[in-house]
């Protein structure tokens, strides 16, 4: 069983199997957050932007962030952590915003 799980996803060791666990559910969080994006703009029947989106990117943006870290991926980790920083930032602006309102 375990070599026929290793094989599919091109792992060696059960550290590379969590790892590349970890990274699906980065992937998934990432996913979350277009369909919450799609759901919003669908029932407001304009494109919508819910806080949720934001907070499922930094979810999925930190979770893919260690990832590439632990692969070592420096494309990876450019883009995760370039992706991090303008979630974050969406987020700041949106409760500055709130807050000044």
């Amino acid at each position: 069983m375990a070599e026929w799980l290793f094989g599919m996803l091109h792992v060696d060791t059960w550290v590379e199997f969590w790892w590349v666990l970890i990274g699906l559910g980065g992937q998934l969080l990432f996913t979350g957050r277009f369909l919450v994006q799609w759901i919003a703009s669908e029932r407001a029947r304009r494109s919508v932007v819910p806080l949720a989106f934001w907070w499922f990117s930094i979810g999925g943006g930190a979770v893919l962030l260690a990832y590439a870290l632990y692969r070592q991926d420096p494309v990876f980790v450019l883009g995760q952590s370039m992706g991090l920083f303008i979630y974050l930032r969406n987020l700041y602006l949106i409760y500055a915003e709130k807050r000044d309102a």
